[in-house]
């Protein structure tokens, strides 16, 4: 499966998250495409947006639990070029300490923006630990087998309906 991981990352903490996400679906034979959206377009991809089968979105949450201005504007560019992507995970990294009401807002807010059918992974700070690194492993399993189970779907009911006439 052909992937886009697009992240904002202020202090590194999501970007870590994000390396291991990619690694993990790599390891699982997915082609991962990088973006980084304080610096980079979609027009720096090698491959066009809709080429990709799952856009995974990565971000810290800035002030009062708010997307950060350049995921929004690379959220923003991705919709005018594709629409809504029907397969879009969110993640992010997030502090308690500013109110749980705020932790890792921009991760709900994104995921509520797409309708995303996935479970988000938020992770309190810097991703640090066998727990955190399980919880990343487990997520992106997760995100990765909806996808091959929708696909299977896809396929058995597109043989059914050839059969039935």
């Amino acid at each position: 499966m052909d992937i886009l991981l697009a992240l904002a990352s202020l202090s590194g903490n999501t970007r870590e998250v994000a390396r291991a996400v990619r690694a993990r679906c790599e390891a699982a034979g997915h082609r991962v495409d990088w973006l980084e959206t304080d610096v980079q377009t979609l027009a720096q991809l090698p491959s066009p947006p809709q080429r990709y089968e799952l856009f995974l979105l990565g971000s810290w949450t800035d002030n009062a639990g708010r997307t950060p201005a350049e995921m929004k504007r690379f959220i923003a560019e991705l919709v005018e070029a594709v629409g809504k992507p029907p397969r879009v995970a969110v993640f992010g990294t997030g502090e308690t300490q500013w109110g749980e009401e705020y932790f890792c807002g921009a991760v709900h807010r994104m995921a509520a923006f797409f309708d995303s059918p996935f479970p988000r992974l938020s992770i309190e700070q810097m991703p640090h630990g066998r727990r955190d690194a399980a919880a990343i492993e487990h997520w992106t399993d997760q995100v990765l087998a909806t996808c091959n189970d929708n696909d299977n779907q896809k396929n058995h009911d597109a043989d059914h309906y050839r059969h039935v006439a």
